[in-house]
């Protein structure tokens, strides 16, 4: 009788190592508590506040109506749309590559995910830069591999020392993030910074993985610096990371990219030909309608965002313990609000001894969600995404500092 009940049966120790995602986390609380009835102003995920280009839904709508999209295409791609995004990262990045080095993912994560799946055996080590995206480290741990965190803070605008990273090279490091415009900072790094790190990759045979997705929401002229462009030599040793959700505000449409050499391109169509086959034929006509098309979208939005930029960041500023560097890029804030730990705080007077609890309180009861920075690898800082409204940011912060300062 000594059999297990189906509730007892083990789940693999490879998914059980795994957290889940922190800021979907956020986003799902904050949801919940809005259709209870609760008014929430969420700061918690990070997607655009804007519909989809008219021009580029058409173009979906008329793929609808179009059988040849009713079939499988190759697992790769619209042969179409790599070339389109070929075409675009030679526009934007300024160096050429071939369509067969794109391969076309649902969504940027899933490129993420295959990338450490191509690249890791047991045991391989990532170097990756703190701050980081949530799911970096738990796609490295799902491969098998082991996270090394290379921490940054606000004083040096997140951006971390080649001498850093060197010391944490060994004889098992595999690969190197490289993320600018930075989640969960919002900064930019520098043209110095980007060229030592590929540089120092080339010289250690570590594969560069620069994950671009927000290449085009760049603020106060200044400019991401492309690794492939910065330094040709990575290239063959270099994988980007890319998709259509934030610089056309699609996420909901799912289809992300990855350009590497041709043998990894290669190796990402026989993973994916057993994992997904092509990602949604209508969905890739209105993402190539989108790459292919001109970027005059994306610059509405962005000036829409530094005008929230600059009322966010002044706001998290206004507010006693907390301090907030100005981002240049993508569409975050990350102030470090160490100042509001150790002491009370709040109209309850608690005492919170981690950015986590003080996250948690700040929306049980200001109602206000932001995502801590313990997602982040960060621990003492919040991210706060400004893909909101104007006067949801103005409502937010005000909230924020009379709950704070109470």
């Amino acid at each position: 009788m000594g059999s297990m009940t189906t509730a007892e049966l083990p789940l693999s120790d490879r998914i059980n190592a795994v957290s889940p995602s922190a800021t979907l986390a956020v986003d799902s609380k904050a949801k919940a508590m809005k259709a209870a009835g609760v008014d929430v102003i969420g700061f918690g995920a990070g997607e655009p506040d804007f519909a989809t280009p008219e021009s580029i839904v058409k173009v979906a709508e008329e793929a609808v109506d179009d059988p040849r999209n009713y079939k499988y295409t190759p697992t790769a791609g619209l042969p179409e749309l790599r070339e389109a995004i070929a075409a675009k990262v030679l526009r934007d990045s300024g160096y050429p590559v071939t369509a067969d080095q794109v391969v076309v993912t649902n969504g940027g994560k899933q490129a993420v995910y295959e990338t450490f799946q191509l690249l890791l055996d047991d045991g391989d080590e990532v170097i990756i830069p703190t701050p980081y995206w949530t799911s970096y480290p738990e796609a490295v741990k799902l491969a098998g591999g082991k996270p090394v965190e290379v921490f940054a803070g606000a004083d040096v605008n997140f951006e971390p020392s080649i001498d850093a990273i060197e010391a944490a090279r060994t004889g098992r490091t595999k690969a190197i993030i490289v993320t600018s415009p930075n989640n969960p900072t919002g900064a930019v790094w520098s043209g110095e910074t980007i060229k030592a790190i590929c540089e120092w990759a080339v010289e250690h045979g570590v594969w560069v993985i620069s994950d671009e997705i927000y290449e085009h929401l760049n603020y106060d002229g200044v400019h991401t610096v492309y690794p492939g462009a910065a330094v040709p030599e990575v290239r063959e040793q270099l994988i980007v990371l890319n998709g259509v959700a934030k610089t056309y505000a699609m996420p909901g449409w799912r289809v992300g990219w990855m350009v590497a050499p041709g043998r990894v391109a290669k190796a990402a169509g026989k993973l994916q030909g057993h994992m997904t086959s092509n990602v949604n034929n209508i969905a890739q006509r209105a993402a190539l309608a989108a790459v292919a098309g001109p970027l005059d979208a994306v610059d509405r939005m962005r000036e829409a965002f530094d005008v929230r930029r600059k009322a966010i960041v002044g706001a998290l500023n206004d507010i006693d313990g907390v301090r907030c560097p100005m981002p240049t890029g993508a569409f975050y804030a990350f102030p470090e609000v160490s100042g509001l730990l150790g002491r009370p705080v709040g109209p309850n007077r608690r005492v919170f001894s981690t950015s986590a609890e003080l996250a948690d309180a700040l929306l049980e009861e200001a109602h206000v969600a932001a995502v801590p920075g313990e997602a982040f690898g960060a621990p003492g800082y919040m991210r706060f995404s400004y893909a909101t409204s104007d006067e949801a940011i103005a409502e937010g912060m005000k909230r924020f500092k009379e709950w704070a300062e109470a």
